[in-house]
């Protein structure tokens, strides 16, 4: 039996290699925020959440699109899907709690008597989910939960539970075991098998009474301790066989357990997020992956900035279809690093086949997903905060492809603007001649300004919106970069005591000075 929710065609692997830059990702786009959100507390939810997003970018087309129809069926039944995910853990934590001796994990007999309590127990919880198919497949759409559905109503048919039944009533052997053998050299018994036991079609009376079949039999006496342990030997070589084939179909159903909670795991931890972002008001939308070069969206926010705060977040509305290359300027404290960060969370939840923190969203597939953040100086010294920065720059250079998308955020600031400049725009051009797609949060105007004066076809320049009254309306529009980023605001409200410009970001608070 196979779940097959997170792809058509095969199981989900949690154990799959994290991209090499998961540590400046998770730090970046603050995704312990975001996988929080998802977990509500729960570790294994969490795990599940931080696979799921950072492996994510190995998604085709049709696989996100895929996972977008289960999980719009999983937001509209989250109770059912709560209820199949608890019959999974329920039936992992029985296993776990099935008895296991030192003996039994030892000896065919002990194996052998774990697995038929286990299977049993597996049986009621695969009955539990055949009664919650039997109920409920009707109000699921995606193709993922009606194979899901459909498979567990043909596996498990009324059949397919009498034949467990009937095994494992045999195999407690109530009335003996039969076990033939042969005699090797030395008269040593090889070739142990163990028999059906034959049927009694005889009533009680006959069986009592009537005559007895032709055999032999030997008794042990009570205290015959190596006679017994002799007996229990030969017994063991008659289970071996029968103990390993119970077993290996109790791992099998337990497979099937494992693999469904941690599918299941991943679409509850979308609905929990959902609850979150619905109880605000928050817009979410299933966004439209495409292969073809675009990037277009409205009201898009960043959601682990949401998932802090009691308000609602601004959102940005940004067509740049047919653009490789954003420069945002503007402002400090404008939004800026809050806008980057959007960008690329949206992509994140996006190729793992979430819906997306916006009203609206589309956007071009990346194989792999890069930041370039500014780091602070190197507590041991050994060099300075620009050599790291082209440190970690020849690294993303070493892993880029075509296919890339990269953040920066500002970069290069380290040394002087005249070099920072000449070095972002050496940069830049390179990636672009690769088609690499390029968001690019800069103070560094001599750069921005002289990219902009190069009237690139591909690129597109945002400028974080200032009022006259130097209110932050954290929204982004399109404008050419301008030679001053406000740095006054700040000096003002620190020095002469006027109001701080707003540094939130919340949308209820966008006319406070």
């Amino acid at each position: 039996m196979k779940a097959f929710l997170m792809y058509g065609d095969r199981d989900f692997d949690p154990k799959c290699a994290l991209p090499w830059n998961e540590a400046a990702l998770t730090q970046d786009l603050e995704l312990e925020t975001l996988f929080g959100g998802m977990a509500r507390g729960d570790r294994f939810l969490f795990e599940v959440a931080k696979v799921t997003l950072l492996c994510g970018l190995e998604n085709d087309l049709d696989t996100i699109v895929y996972r977008q129809n289960i999980l719009w069926d999983c937001l509209r039944n989250p109770g059912v899907v709560r209820a199949i995910y608890d019959v999974a853990v329920a039936a992992i934590e029985g296993e776990k709690g099935s008895y296991w001796s030192f003996f039994g994990s030892k000896y065919p007999g002990g194996i052998l008597h774990r697995a038929i309590e286990a299977l049993q127990m597996f049986v009621t919880m695969l009955k539990k989910l055949k009664d919650i198919a039997g109920e409920h497949a009707g109000k699921f759409e995606s193709k993922g939960f009606q194979d899901f559905f459909a498979m567990l109503q043909r596996e498990l048919d009324p059949a397919f539970f009498a034949r467990i039944d009937e095994h494992l009533k045999e195999l407690k052997f109530r009335d003996g075991i039969l076990i033939s053998a042969d005699l090797g050299k030395g008269n040593k018994g090889t070739g142990y098998v163990l028999r059906k036991t034959p049927v009694q079609k005889r009533n009680l009376i006959d069986r009592i009474f009537g005559p007895k079949a032709p055999g032999y039999t030997f008794h042990l006496h009570p205290r015959d301790e190596s006679g017994a342990k002799a007996l229990s030997t030969l017994k063991d070589r008659g289970l071996n066989l029968a103990a390993n084939a119970l077993a290996q179909s109790g791992d099998h159903i337990l497979s099937f357990f494992n693999t469904l909670r941690t599918e299941l795991a991943f679409y509850l931890g979308c609905v929990n997020l959902h609850e979150q972002l619905s109880k605000k008001g928050e817009p979410v939308c299933f966004p439209t992956p495409t292969n073809e070069p675009m990037l277009a969206f409205g009201g898009l926010y960043d959601v682990c900035l949401s998932l802090k705060m009691a308000q609602k977040v601004v959102g940005n509305d940004v067509n740049a279809d047919g653009k490789e290359l954003v420069i945002i300027t503007g402002a400090n404290q404008g939004g800026k690093s809050t806008f980057l960060r959007s960008i690329g969370l949206a992509q994140l939840m996006m190729q793992a086949g979430m819906f997306a923190p916006a009203e609206s969203f589309r956007s071009k597939l990346c194989d792999r997903l890069f930041t370039h953040y500014k780091r602070e100086e190197d507590v041991t010294m050994k060099s300075g905060k620009f050599d790291e920065e082209l440190r970690r720059m020849s690294e993303i250079v070493d892993h880029i492809t075509a296919s890339s998308m990269i953040l920066f955020n500002e970069s290069f600031a380290a040394t002087n603007e005249r070099e920072g400049s000449e070095i972002a725009k050496q940069i830049v051009t390179a990636l672009l001649q690769r088609h690499v797609r390029i968001f690019f949060v800069t103070h560094l105007y001599e750069f921005a300004r002289g990219l902009c004066a190069m009237r690139l076809p591909n690129a597109i320049f945002l400028r974080a919106e200032r009022r006259a009254d130097a209110v932050r309306t954290f929204r982004l529009e399109e404008g050419e970069p301008l030679q001053t980023s406000y740095g006054r605001d700040l000096y003002e409200a620190i020095f002469t005591g006027q109001d701080e410009p707003p540094n939130q970001y919340a949308a209820p608070m966008r006319g406070r000075r």
